[in-house]
């Protein structure tokens, strides 16, 4: 990998401790990370999410949202796919926690977002269940448009996000950050759990970020929030992420230095 991005910072908003994947491929482009956690994951163990995940594994067609949704079912039940079920997985990271889980096969998008899912032949016919193993809030879209098909979905929860406080020290870090920077943006939710949480002049750098977005729904996000240099990634996989950067800071070397731009591209 090349060096395009020695000194940059690339603003992180994923879950507190789940920094590791951001920070490997950050490194390999010379970027530091700044981790901005606005929640936590925890896991549900109780009897009512045992029971949501027998109903939901017991469907014909079973969809697993993120790794941790498959972290947390395999810790409430060993996970094995009968004859004649189809497992999916929201991307590549999910379907090789489920593969690592025991699911040999597992079905996965070419695009890893909402939209991707729902094009998914293993999802098209109305007839039969789905089960979403997923987090409160999670994949809403996914369920909203499976039911409209006609589809039944028997939805799991074992696992929830959990709002923090974002830790004043990265707050603070954030406020002063002259370097060039990036934000990371793969959750909509997780944006709009932080900027109320920044104080102004934190809040003003990083409206000033430029923006990598897994999709253009939350491309469409950023602009309405007052980003105004959004570019897109081809997926939420830190390596996404980071290319699409990468991509963007090199472009920027070769155009010079420019006002800036309300365009996505």
């Amino acid at each position: 990998m090349s060096d395009v991005l020695a000194g940059c910072y690339v603003i992180s908003l994923r879950p507190s401790g789940q920094h590791a994947s951001m920070r490997r491929a950050a490194g390999r482009y010379g970027a530091h990370v700044l981790a901005l956690s606005p929640w936590r994951l925890r896991m549900h163990v109780d009897a009512a999410a045992r029971a949501q995940l027998a109903a939901a594994v017991d469907c014909e067609r079973v969809l697993f949202t993120s790794p941790a949704a498959v972290q947390a079912a395999a810790a409430l039940q060993p996970l094995r796919a009968r004859d004649g079920q189809q497992w999916c997985a929201v991307g590549s990271a999910t379907a090789r926690a489920l593969q690592r889980a025991g699911v040999e096969h597992v079905v996965v998008p070419p695009r890893m977002d909402s939209e991707g899912v729902l094009s998914l032949a293993a999802l098209a016919d109305p007839v039969g269940r789905v089960g979403l193993v997923t987090a409160p809030g999670g994949r809403d879209l996914v369920q909203a448009q499976l039911e409209a098909r006609g589809t039944q979905v028997v939805r799991a929860e074992v696992y929830a996000r959990e709002p923090i406080a974002l830790s004043p020290r990265a707050v603070a870090r954030l406020a002063l950050l002259d370097a060039p920077r990036w934000l990371a943006l793969s959750s909509g939710a997780a944006l709009e759990c932080a900027l109320p949480q920044l104080p102004a002049a934190a809040r003003a750098r990083l409206l000033d970020s430029r923006v990598v977005a897994s999709s253009d729904r939350l491309a469409r996000l950023a602009h309405a929030h007052g980003f105004a240099d959004v570019a897109l990634a081809a997926g939420p996989r830190p390596r996404d992420l980071l290319a699409a950067a990468a991509a963007d800071a090199s472009a920027s070397m070769r155009r010079g230095p420019s006002p800036a731009r309300s365009d996505v591209r």
